[in-house]
């Protein structure tokens, strides 16, 4: 084999991500409920995602970047609600990754230097799109930030701050947030295979006065990529949901790379005060206001769509209840193994196929993965680390566990002296067929311009430039902002998210947080 195309830097860097996500992946492991179903095999789905992603996130992520490099789609979606901005990159896409390279390390189907240009491709790829999507808040992660989650720009936490409407406990739009909130959380969590993969938190930001803005997410609502949300799901007019939720006298202390949060002291629903929502997606400027026009009528709104959740929620329980455990084992899979698919719908490459099928070379597993075993491996992986390949030598102390072990392998070093060429770089260049025990998928996907099939999603994402992400505006961040607030070409990058403002139309980048709050209160 000819000598490695990695160099020293590359595999320094691939090795160093290897170990930070490492230690976060066990801090997140023994500090977070354990995910459990009596209906799912989710252990065992989840194993089965993550062999998956080893094989198949390689080729895929390159299909991408020849029509799209990452800091382009991050700099496309930073507006908007979406996958891309949750713990789908935060923390799945590289563990992911890693997880299933670590479970065949440990069976012995592959060493730590095979697959090495891989590993370090797709480690590299989802360090420069978190760079350039977490831009303001200079990090790679919510850990770096102290478990904290402030992602958004000064002029989309504006918009937020000063359309949210008042509530307390008791009065109609309070009671609708929580019973909207209930509902669109059982939902989302049913979609996703009884996992948490369809909703993020992201924040805290300060609202002053002892108040702080907490952002929910919600993703896969309506007719999309998911073939078992076919023909049920058609009453939801929007697929993806933001729901600002500012809360008094609650800091949040931690917002993970999980999405979960904690809060000192506990968060109560009595502590809500301020409630707003919105959609987007791929195709949207910004984030669009969603029955905000008056107090009224976002109560009727969130109370319509409880009302409509619960509805899907049946009929979705009622559809996976016919389910082959082949069928839940896949569904479960592909909501791990494709969270990361809106690279491909972004950069205007998305195919069912690619996402929606397993790679044979990981389905060869499928025949251990039985309920005992998933249980078993997965656990062994992040908590314990029990396996062969967790070991280091006795002096070491791991963070968190201060135990002798590491999580992930690291690739030798030696695979960069010309001499060695006993590995292999890469699981290949091109996808391996896939299976699937799932229904055919009905071309058909909801969009904030109307229904389309995948063709015609794709194009319009290929033919779409937001204009956030056009040469004048793309690079003015906030900390451009800070020195140029008083300029017209702030001006119009901030009217951009004030477009649809019930209270900052028009108003520009000149405004502190109590002008919002004046404003808000007039």
């Amino acid at each position: 084999m000819a000598a490695t195309k990695l160099s020293y830097a590359d595999l320094l860097q691939t090795n160093n991500i290897m170990r930070c996500q490492g230690e976060e992946t066990l801090f997140l492991g023994i500090t977070r409920t354990v995910q459990e179903s009596k209906f799912f095999p989710v252990s065992a789905y989840v194993m089965l995602g993550y062999l998956n992603a080893f094989y198949r996130y390689p080729a895929l992520l390159r299909k991408v970047e020849a029509a799209m490099p990452p800091e382009e789609i991050a700099d496309r979606i930073r507006n908007t609600n979406s996958k891309l901005k949750s713990m789908g990159t935060n923390w799945c896409m590289p563990n992911f990754y890693l997880l299933g390279r670590e479970m065949l390390i440990n069976m012995g189907v592959i060493r730590p230097q095979d697959a090495a240009e891989d590993v370090a491709y797709v480690l590299d790829f989802w360090r420069r799109y978190q760079l350039a999507w977490r831009r303001d808040d200079g990090h790679l992660t919510n850990l770096e930030g102290g478990h904290r989650s402030q992602v958004l720009p000064e002029r989309q936490v504006q918009v937020m701050h000063a359309d949210m409407f008042d509530c307390a406990e008791g009065d109609e739009l309070h009671e609708a947030a929580i019973n909207f909130t209930a509902a669109i959380s059982q939902y989302a969590v049913l979609i996703a295979c009884e996992s948490r993969v369809c909703m993020t938190n992201h924040g805290p930001y300060n609202l002053g006065e002892d108040r702080e803005l907490l952002v929910r997410e919600f993703f896969d609502l309506g007719q999309g990529d998911l073939p078992w949300l076919d023909d049920i799901a058609d009453e939801l007019p929007f697929s993806r949901l933001t729901l600002a939720t500012g809360v008094k006298d609650t800091h949040f202390y931690i917002v993970d790379d999980w999405g979960s949060y904690e809060a000192k002291p506990e968060y109560k629903a009595e502590n809500l005060v301020t409630v707003g929502l919105y959609t987007s997606d791929d195709l949207s400027e910004t984030h669009i206001p969603v029955g905000m026009g008056s107090r009224e009528e976002l109560t009727q709104t969130l109370n319509d769509y409880a009302q409509k959740l619960k509805d899907v929620t049946t009929k979705l329980w009622e559809r996976l209840a016919g389910y082959q455990r082949e069928q839940l084992m896949d569904a479960g899979a592909f909501t791990y193994f494709a969270i990361i698919r809106d690279f491909a719908h972004v950069a205007g490459v998305y195919d069912q196929e690619d996402w929606f099928t397993i790679d044979e070379r990981a389905d060869r597993f499928r025949v251990l993965l039985n309920d005992e075993y998933g249980n078993e491996i997965l656990g062994a992986l992040f908590v314990p680390l029990s396996l062969n390949s967790h070991q280091q030598n006795e002096y070491q102390m791991m963070r968190h566990s201060g135990m002798p072990k590491r999580t992930y392998s690291p690739i030798p070093y030696t695979v960069l002296q010309a001499e060695d060429d006993d590995y292999v770089a890469s699981v290949g260049p091109d996808l391996s067929p896939g299976v699937t025990y799932l229904p055919e998928k009905v071309d058909r996907y909801w969009t904030t311009r109307g229904t389309m099939t995948a063709d015609e999603l794709n194009q319009a994402t290929r033919d779409f430039t937001p204009r956030l992400a056009g040469e004048d505006l793309r690079y003015l961040d906030d900390a451009w902002v800070k020195y140029n607030f008083d300029t017209p070409l702030a001006a119009s990058l901030y009217e951009i998210d004030q477009e649809q403002s019930r209270v900052l139309a028009g108003k520009g980048a000149g405004l502190r947080r109590d002008d919002v709050e004046r404003l808000r209160s007039e």
